[in-house]
């Protein structure tokens, strides 16, 4: 098939750009269903004009229907998507990027979705389908999963459904997260992620950043120590990767901090951990929950993270932190391996 469409890319220079063209309209519509045709030229970056066209089509292909709440994939249109997955990464390099990726970062799995999350949401929400398909794949009766706070992993709790698996599946946060936005807060994202998969979930309230002082105390609590139990049996750690100034920033770390990490060249963040180019670690917050060296014994750490911007920070972070799933985006993907 691959053979088929590169000699028809010869006759016909424009057909693998309808064809990625109109896989994109169909994959926006799968995320955004039902949705009007403005809101769909804006996500797409479309005149209305250029669209209408395009959707006049795929509907006499009968892959989409049109109705008053907006319009939605066929039956018939979902399974082209799902089908053609696969094949599109194959056309465009997304799967040999994927190998020159986990060779180069030293993971076991990469897996790339197309586009730049720092430019649209919409990719931001594909990398959480595809990490939502990845851990219903993983899934194990009776297992625990702690997932990390941020955007990403909020994503992929959004993207959830359930399954078997995860219905006996008890969902934890890796760590204290208290002082956030709530719907990025690890302990908001474990609840959510029970509800959507029909799972259960424990909760552990407490700061994200501690004094000694408090940290001895609260540590010593029952309840708190009964969870971090729990969290430390993890199977299945699910995390973002941050970057390392606006992750500072956003938990309001003190001028000094934000100095300290600017000198040492801080570029990413993970766990409460700050890690330089290098990935080595140069500043460890105060907070309880997940540590990097718990890792090591977690079978499957899955990180979520995209965009251009991102590049440094998890070029820096997968090869010192769990070492086995990459779930990121082309844009990220590219920037990495080009420098």
């Amino acid at each position: 098939m691959k053979k088929i469409l590169e000699m028809q890319s010869q006759l016909l220079p424009d057909l693998l750009d309808t064809m990625r063209n109109r896989y994109e309209i169909l994959r926006h519509l799968q995320l955004m269903q039902p949705v009007g045709r403005r809101s769909l030229a804006s996500a797409l970056g479309y005149t209305e004009r250029i669209l209408r066209s395009e959707v006049e089509f795929l509907q006499e292909q009968g892959l989409i229907r049109i109705e008053s709440v907006g319009m939605q994939l066929t039956a018939t249109g979902m399974d082209l998507v799902v089908e053609m997955e696969p094949l599109i990464k194959d056309l465009f390099g997304l799967t040999e990027l994927e190998k020159q990726l986990c060779s180069h970062l030293g993971l076991k799995r990469v897996v790339i979705v197309p586009g730049d999350a720092d430019r649209s949401d919409w990719v931001k929400q594909e990398m959480g389908r595809a990490g939502a398909r990845l851990l219903k794949q993983l899934a194990r009766p009776k297992q625990v999963i702690a997932v990390a706070g941020g955007t990403t992993v909020a994503a992929v709790a959004n993207m959830i459904t359930a399954s078997p698996g995860l219905k006996e599946t008890t969902f934890v946060p890796a760590r204290g997260g208290l002082g956030e936005a709530v719907e990025l807060e690890a302990n908001y994202i474990a609840s959510l992620m029970a509800q959507k998969s029909g799972g259960q979930y424990r909760l552990m309230h407490v700061p994200d950043q501690l004094s000694d002082d408090a940290y001895e105390t609260l540590v010593r609590e029952p309840h708190i120590q009964e969870v971090l139990e729990l969290v430390r049996s993890a199977r299945i750690v699910v995390h973002g990767i941050g970057d390392a100034r606006a992750m500072a920033t956003r938990r309001k770390s003190t001028p000094s901090l934000l100095q300290q990490l600017e000198r040492e060249g801080a570029v990413g963040e993970a766990f409460g951990y700050y890690f330089n180019r290098q990935g080595k670690i140069v500043y460890r917050g105060r907070s309880i929950g997940l540590h990097v060296s718990d890792l090591d014994r977690v079978e499957y750490t899955v990180a979520v993270a995209g965009g251009s911007s991102k590049a440094e920070a998890v070029a820096a972070i997968c090869p010192v932190v769990g070492r086995d799933t990459l779930i990121t985006d082309e844009a990220a993907a590219r920037a990495i391996l080009a420098h």
